[in-house]
């Protein structure tokens, strides 16, 4: 296990995220004092992920894909969502962050050496803007 991420939405509540060696991304749950098992979300990540929770039961993970694009995969307390591009010229690690329901705010290091940010308004996906 490798290039590890972590969140929390609520009390007794972590989930784990983490690349396996064919560049998977798996999720892990510890809920109600017990680990939960594994489940493969898949993917062929080029970099480590990055998670945010945006709301009780709601959270979302980014990561590079070997395209240089940063695609993501949403939890609605339901179901896990398919991979989605938000596209980009990206490299490296991306961060993500939410300031409340739904809010995300996603960065991610550009192939020009500048810092990219795209965010979530509670209706679309925001442009790309470098910072």
């Amino acid at each position: 296990m490798s290039e590890l991420a972590a969140v929390s939405w609520g009390p007794g509540r972590i989930d784990l995220f983490w690349v396996d060696r064919e560049r998977a991304l798996w999720h892990r749950a510890f809920v109600d004092s017990a680990w939960l098992e594994p489940e493969s979300l898949g993917g062929r990540l080029a970099s480590g992920p990055a998670v945010t929770a945006w709301g009780v039961d709601r959270m979302e993970v980014f990561a590079i894909f070997p395209d240089g694009q940063l695609w993501n995969r949403y939890w609605d307390g339901i179901a896990w969502h398919p991979w989605e591009s938000l596209g980009g010229e990206l490299t490296g690690q991306p961060a993500a962050s939410s300031w409340g329901d739904d809010r995300l705010d996603v960065f991610a290091p550009g192939l020009d050496g500048r810092t990219w940010h795209r965010w979530w308004n509670a209706t679309r996906w925001v442009d790309w803007e470098h910072l």
